[in-house]
């Protein structure tokens, strides 16, 4: 039966991490034993040839070689078995210059010609190596036997049996595999601490497994309109869809970049950052509204979920507009009723030119403010606003006024745009100006002129430089403190009272983003005599005029 490759990660990474340790404990010893052999090797040879060059320095040898024939009974084989015995040696030969064995572990060979070559060491080299003689294998040494006046009458060759190196290296064998043992056992134990570690981090899921849960994971990541953003502990983007990268402005290549390095400091880096804590948090990027969540992750990172509440937003303000005017127009009908009623009680009394006169004051009022209006407004959007918002005002018991220097052609860009402005500039002034009217009752307005002095009021001016446009819109509310007159244009940053399923603290901080995307500014400021004044500058919001009769600066109005 063939093994079966275990199909679990853990499982998979324990046996290759076992193999491993093996494979490298195994060649961690071959690769110590080989050198070891050579050590040994050189150490034998050594040996042999220092007890060559101590025999052949014994003043009686070379004297006794000469003095007569070899025997098994002379001096020179007593002296070189005194000293084989003495050494360990296995043999401990000395020859003269034709070779003949003058001693010999074996008696019976002397007088007989040496089965080796002797020629290097008769002409005066010392010479260690492995060889094979009639004692079997070893190590020997061979130098040259000099007399008393250096001349070379013959050779010295001392020999280690190979055996007894052999038997060092066995000797050495089980400390190595001893050592390479308990090795692969603290390599497996820290094997098996790895595997049961990345067992319980990867819940014992199989590697193919792995590849389709990452496949999944990017699929569904990168199909979903919701934007991701994962941060590590270090603050650096780990992880960004493509829904996040389309609601931020910024591009994949952000991945393994800090934060702060790849968004500009505000609001939505601080709520992604978690500078800023909390649920369903409110932020502004790039024009669009948006709601951040945020969790951490238990690798210490954190993990944000972005939803796009742009939409919904505008939503909301026109249906917060809809509503208002709903109520102006509620308001208008009991009040239409009302005269209605007076003009019936005239014409029944007789009163004709009372009722003709009262009819043209009301109609006259209401026409001469549409007028005005729209004289001074030629965009048709702006002027629908400020006369819907004109209506809402006279419900809530405040003056809106069109300044007399206001003057808007119809060359707005993007009418939307001024609208959102506009539209938040106003709301705003309009609640500044109805609050500070409950402490003060103010008269009702019937036109911009007859406004009394001390009545709640809200003032718009719209001017044309060339190509920029000037909005300004001011109220004699309670005005904004020195202080906070930065704070005000913050993303969630507001003074009124929460409502529920409402945020605040968005209007201005709109107003803001779009001025900044026209290369413009707002800025708050104090209105003289009291109240708030706040002035939108937007840089060519406006197209140049088209001069027919001038080529060049119509050419120019089109590029």
């Amino acid at each position: 039966m063939r093994p079966r490759w275990p199909r679990r990660v853990f499982a998979q990474v324990l046996l290759v991490q076992l193999l491993i340790i093996t494979g490298v404990a195994g060649l961690a010893a071959g690769l110590f034993l080989a050198p070891l052999a050579a050590q040994l090797d050189d150490q034998a040879e050594r040996r042999a040839l220092a007890i060559a060059q101590a025999t052949a320095a014994q003043p009686g040898i070379a004297h006794s070689l000469l003095a007569g024939p070899p025997s098994p009974d002379g001096p020179v084989q007593t002296d070189a078995e005194r000293i084989r015995l003495a050494t360990g040696a296995s043999y401990v030969v000395v020859v003269d210059t034709r070779g003949i064995r003058y001693s010999h572990t074996v008696p019976g060979r002397i007088g007989k010609r040496v089965s080796s070559d002797p020629g290097r060491a008769l002409g005066g080299q010392e010479w260690t190596g492995i060889g094979r003689g009639t004692l079997g294998r070893s190590a020997r040494g061979k130098v040259p036997l000099r007399d008393g006046e250096g001349a070379i009458v013959g050779a010295v060759s001392v020999g280690i049996a190979y055996d007894n190196v052999h038997a060092l290296l066995l000797r050495a064998v089980p400390g190595i595999l001893m050592y390479a043992g308990a090795a692969l056992g603290v390599g497996a134990l820290a094997a098996l601490a790895v595997s049961r570690r990345l067992r319980k981090r990867t819940h014992g899921i199989e590697l193919t497994e792995i590849s389709a849960l990452l496949g999944e994971r990017e699929a569904m990541l990168h199909g979903i309109r919701e934007g991701v953003v994962a941060l590590d502990r270090h603050g650096r983007v780990r992880l960004l869809n493509d829904a996040a990268a389309r609601l931020l402005g910024i591009g994949r290549d952000a991945i393994g970049h800090p934060l702060d390095r790849v968004l500009p400091p505000g609001r939505t880096t601080d709520v992604l950052a978690g500078r800023v804590t909390g649920t369903d948090l409110l932020t502004v990027r790039d024009g669009r509204v948006l709601v951040v969540n945020r969790r951490d992750t238990a690798a210490g990172g954190t993990v944000a979920t972005l939803r796009d509440r742009t939409e919904l937003e505008q939503l909301r303000r026109e249906l917060d507009g809809t509503r208002g005017l709903t109520d102006a127009l509620r308001a208008q009908d009991h009040e239409h009723a009302n005269r209605l009623h007076t003009i019936v009680g005239l014409l029944e009394l007789g009163m004709y030119e009372e009722a003709a006169d009262f009819v043209a004051e009301v109609t006259g009022a209401h026409r001469a403010t549409a007028e005005q209006v729209a004289e001074r407004v030629r965009d048709p959007l702006v002027s629908a606003l400020l006369v819907g918002k004109s209506a809402v005002a006279a419900e809530r018991g405040v003056a809106l006024r069109v300044s007399p220097a206001t003057r808007l052609p119809d060359r707005v860009v993007d009418p939307r745009d001024l609208v959102t402005v506009l539209g938040n500039l106003v709301d705003n002034a309009l609640d500044a100006a109805a609050g500070a009217s409950r402490a003060a009752p103010a008269a009702p307005a019937k036109g911009a002129e007859d406004v009394p002095r001390d009545a709640p009021f809200v003032e718009v001016e719209l001017r044309a430089v060339g190509e920029t446009l000037v909005v300004r819109v001011a109220d004699n509310g309670p005005g904004v403190p020195a202080a906070v007159r930065e704070l005000v244009f913050t993303d969630g940053w507001s003074t009124k009272e929460a409502v529920p399923h409402r945020r605040r603290g968005l209007g201005l901080s709109l107003v803001r983003r779009l001025a900044e995307r026209y290369g413009g500014s707002v800025r708050a400021g104090e209105r003289d005599g009291g109240g708030a004044v706040f002035t939108v500058e937007l840089p060519e919001a406006l197209r140049l005029p088209a001069h027919p009769a001038h080529p060049a600066h119509s050419a120019r109005s089109k590029g």
